[in-house]
């Protein structure tokens, strides 16, 4: 089994990988057609361009030229620090060998070679072995949100890993003022956004109660998002894709 970077020619292998991966994980909880959207949004025509960006870590488990898991990984935030764990998969078939715990490691160190002092990761709590297999890996319980997918809503969890980190583990927040209100943006936290990061923002320091989004690309808290996840800004467009539910892994 080799762990490499993936390339144009796996693409095919790792839209079916996700697929099967989701369809075992999320059938229970999500209807077919939201697992085939999500698919199609996130492993369509602009995969190959995606491959090519020095901000995005791809690998893929070749068993002798069968692609059996796959993981895809950002460098997001202000000073791309922030290694965002967006998709994490291990088919069907190939669950139970450790293959998923190996693929976190092997992405973990490439997310920290590249600058990463914070790692996240985010699964539905549908997703119970999603969430056991994040706190295996010594990854702590952060804050959670509602989202909806389809015609129904759930509660999605962050984990979070500060791998070599001594101290204080969360950069201060940056207060900004809109109307009358106090609105915190954190920008070690954020979304991989089409021209910019999307950078959460809070209405309190303790990072308890969420106000929205500040687009990194315009500064505006005119975010919005959609029934499917997708957030967008209203002044420049600069929008995050739908939201996946990863943590398939084992």
């Amino acid at each position: 089994m080799e762990l490499r970077e993936a390339t144009a020619a796996d693409i095919e292998q790792i839209r079916q990988v996700a697929r099967d991966s989701l369809m075992e994980s999320y059938s229970h909880a999500l209807d077919e057609s939201v697992i085939d959207e999500s698919v199609e949004e996130w492993y369509g025509d602009d995969l190959t361009d995606e491959l090519d960006r020095d901000d995005v870590v791809y690998l893929v488990a070749d068993d002798d030229g069968t692609v059996t898991g796959f993981s895809q990984s950002y460098l997001v935030g202000r000073d791309g620090t922030n290694g965002q764990i967006s998709w994490l998969h291990v088919s069907p078939d190939a669950r139970g060998s450790g293959l998923g715990s190996r693929l976190l490691a092997r992405t973990e160190e490439a997310l920290v070679d590249n600058g990463a002092t914070r790692l996240s990761g985010k699964v539905l709590t549908v997703n119970k072995s999603g969430a056991e297999f994040y706190e295996g890996h010594g990854y702590e319980e952060g804050d959670t949100r509602k989202i909806d997918l389809g015609a129904e809503s759930f509660t999605e969890r962050t984990y979070l890993k500060f791998p070599g980190t001594e101290g204080e583990k969360q950069a201060p927040l940056d207060p900004r003022q809109v109307d009358d209100t106090t609105v915190y943006v954190a920008f070690d936290e954020s979304d991989r956004g089409s021209t910019a990061p999307l950078y959460v923002a809070y209405l309190d320091e303790s990072r308890e109660e969420r106000y929205g989004y500040f687009c990194g690309h315009c500064e505006s808290f005119e975010v919005s998002m959609d029934a499917m996840g997708r957030v967008v800004c209203s002044d420049c467009g600069n929008k995050r894709r739908p939201s996946r539910w990863d943590a398939s892994y084992l």
